[in-house]
């Protein structure tokens, strides 16, 4: 099935562009446009689209207030930004928000409809203009509790972290030298502990806790 998208941009032309390239695209359709923010909770709510292509400088509400109602009162829709802000706290903030995906309007056509995808898989992208942001070493390695008060271990903390990052099973084994086997059950202990059931969610859990 077309993945649904909601375009949500106060400039018309820009509306009428991303129409345009994702009416081009398989398997994808745009089912409706909001110019503020408050037309785009009205219309997610009513729509129900899969995806909302979103701004953060739009007026009434801007992207990061819709995007804090929208995981509110329909965490099944997935946000990703179109924004022009080249800014790491900005994007820190949208993710924090609930996005799925940021990206910047200078991006070439094929990293929006990725990142649309993506977002649609669970998954999460950010324009490679600002992933570095993502990649910065932090302190030392904490090992925060699970929701269910379990402590995670170091292996756990730094396969969350690169999950976090956007390593592939396979990759975080050929880097911590352990077998496949291995990183998926690791994988399976920190779904259980934290309680959440996307890649998405594990971001989102390695911001609050200053692991990215």
């Amino acid at each position: 099935m077309a993945i649904r998208v909601l375009i949500a941009d106060d400039h018309s032309v820009i509306r009428a562009g991303l129409r345009a390239l994702l009416g081009s695209a398989p398997a994808l359709e745009v089912v409706g446009e909001a110019s503020d923010g408050p037309q785009t909770v009205a219309l997610a709510g009513r729509l129900a689209p899969d995806v909302v292509l979103l701004d953060i400088g739009m007026p009434g509400e801007d992207g990061i207030q819709v995007a804090r109602k929208l995981k509110t009162t329909l965490p099944q829709v997935r946000v990703v930004f179109l924004t022009m802000h080249e800014d790491e706290d900005l994007m820190r903030e949208a993710i924090a928000a609930g996005a799925s995906g940021y990206v910047t309007k200078r991006a070439e056509e094929a990293e929006i409809l990725e990142a649309i995808r993506a977002a649609n898989r669970g998954d999460f992208y950010v324009h490679p203009a600002l992933a570095r942001s993502l990649l910065k070493p932090g302190g030392a390695e904490p090992a925060p509790g699970g929701t269910s008060g379990e402590q995670l271990t170091p292996r756990e903390v730094a396969v969350l972290r690169m999950l976090a990052r956007g390593f592939t099973n396979r990759q975080i084994g050929e880097t911590l030298g352990v077998g496949l086997q291995a990183v998926e059950g690791c994988r399976a202990s920190l779904t259980a502990k934290l309680g959440v059931t996307s890649r998405v969610e594990l971001i989102r859990y390695a911001e609050m806790h200053g692991l990215l």
